[in-house]
């Protein structure tokens, strides 16, 4: 692979950023100043050695700080700026951890003993460990009922009427756990424990009907892809503190979301026109999503459509408050290279020389579908997919496929020897000044394979030679061929 015009824009995403998780600690809370932490363990029977609070920030954890907890099983966490709100972790020097949330409130007590962390804790002083260990031990408790009647139901024969009196066990568990749930959340409101759990819900499901009686299974996930983020306080900042966030977001993104570039932009659209008024998700959100997508690094189509989409209406000067005018007019550029060649627009004509000097347009091919083939001679792939791609071509021909291959960054020579060693007897191509290619193809990195159908319009790309057959029988069903 040879990279080819290329720029990393990771500095322009996260660089100019004042809330990263070395000053994660910094971040806004709700409701005036957090006090200064003064925490006190005390873990019976615990290894002495360094204790960590490990931390959470979107999809990012860290070390927040470190104590030395003494033979006794006594440590303290104390210092004299308070620590961001959200969720932490407490590891311990045999490895074991358990969970702490931090608020306004950072002066507090927790006793437990080594071997039962969860069911052992005593909390002093802080509410939301109080309701935070309240609920891991009723939901623990009602774990072990909850696989005794699994497995009850996995034993029953289905309809039998110890499989139906397992179902009402599970449906009694679960609706003593809802009410369990909703008491604190009536009592405790604006408890960030209240928050996080709610964010964390999966909206209740219900079946959708077709007119005939069916399920309609498609309303049904569009409802509830719809749903998903309805518990979501997105005003609270304190939640990216926690794992939830970043939990809901891949999920949401990669699993819930069909992997193709309009899918994707529909369900990074739906959601981050939610959070404009919102800096830190609206930053999060658009960024996660450039990153993950990024061309060259996913192996959906066309990614550069969704690098386009979140540039240009989310990158820009105005909305992109943690960098600079030069990174955002930076972007902006990278997008308009990018613009006009994604799948679905008309395929750029290019018009360069080829090894007899003879000038060659790929618009004046007359066969229905046309491979526009960036390659550069040195590339260690293009060197391995070429003779792929020839083969190809040798079988397709006749039925229709032609290769327009275009030279990167080489020289006469090395194009001239390249194309007599692979035998490409295509259309070649080569301008030593690249203007010939500027503004038409992106390529970002080599070898890149571009897929016109028979209007000219491009139908496929970010192709491997064996996938340009499976796109034009594509294409050909489409057109009843």
């Amino acid at each position: 692979m040879r990279t080819i015009l290329f720029v990393t824009f990771l500095s322009f995403f996260f660089a100019c950023s004042s809330r990263g998780p070395e000053g994660a600690e910094n971040g806004s809370t709700p409701k005036g100043p957090a006090e200064k932490p003064e925490i006190y363990l005390q873990v019976e029977g615990a290894k002495p050695g360094m204790t960590y609070l490990i931390a959470t920030y979107t999809d990012q954890r860290y070390r927040l700080d470190s104590t030395m907890m003494d033979a006794s099983g006594k440590a303290v966490f104390k210092r004299d700026s308070a620590y961001r709100p959200g969720l932490l972790f407490v590891y311990l020097a045999d490895k074991s951890v358990f969970q702490m949330i931090v608020d306004q409130d950072q002066t507090f007590t927790m006793k437990t003993r080594a071997g039962s962390l969860n069911a052992s804790m005593i909390v002093e002083g802080s509410l939301e460990n109080e309701l935070l260990y309240r609920a891991l031990n009723f939901e623990e408790g009602q774990r072990i009922q909850f696989d005794a009647a699994a497995n009850r139901l996995r034993a029953a024969a289905d309809g039998s009427q110890e499989y139906h009196s397992a179902k009402a066990e599970q449906i009694k568990l679960m609706g003593e756990r809802k009410k369990f749930l909703e008491e604190i959340y009536t009592q405790h409101p604006d408890a960030l424990f209240t928050k996080f759990k709610i964010a964390g819900q999966n909206p209740e499901t219900t079946n959708v009907l077709k007119p005939d009686g069916t399920i309609d299974t498609a309303k049904q996930v569009y409802l509830y892809r719809t749903k998903f983020w309805e518990g979501v306080d997105f005003n609270d900042e304190r939640l990216l503190a926690t794992p939830v966030i970043a939990n809901k977001l891949k999920r949401y993104i990669t699993e819930m979301t069909v992997q193709n570039a309009d899918s994707i932009i529909a369900a990074t659209k739906f959601l981050v026109d939610q959070v404009l008024d919102k800096p830190e998700y609206f930053k999060y959100f658009t960024n996660y999503v450039a990153l993950y997508y990024e061309p060259g690094k996913t192996p959906v189509m066309d990614p550069n459509a969704i690098f386009v989409f979140i540039a240009q209406n989310y990158f820009t000067k105005e909305r992109a408050f943690w960098t600079d005018a030069t990174q955002a007019e930076a972007i902006q550029k990278r997008a308009a290279e990018q613009q006009a060649s994604l799948v679905g627009r008309k395929g750029p004509d290019v018009k360069a020389k080829d090894p007899n000097g003879q000038l060659r347009s790929i618009y004046d091919i007359k066969d229905p579908y046309i491979v526009v083939f960036m390659f550069n001679p040195e590339c260690d792939h293009c060197i391995e997919e070429t003779p792929q791609l020839v083969r190809v071509y040798k079988e397709w021909k006749p039925k229709g496929l032609e290769v327009f291959a275009i030279a990167i960054e080489t020289d006469d020579a090395k194009w001239k020897a390249f194309i007599a060693k692979n035998g490409m007897n295509w259309i070649n191509v080569f301008d030593p000044t690249n203007k010939a290619i500027y503004g038409t193809y992106y390529v970002d990195n080599t070898p890149e394979l571009y897929l016109l159908g028979p209007d000219r319009t491009i139908i496929a790309k970010n192709l491997k030679p064996h996938q340009v057959v499976e796109s034009v029988q594509r294409d050909m069903r489409k057109r009843g061929k």
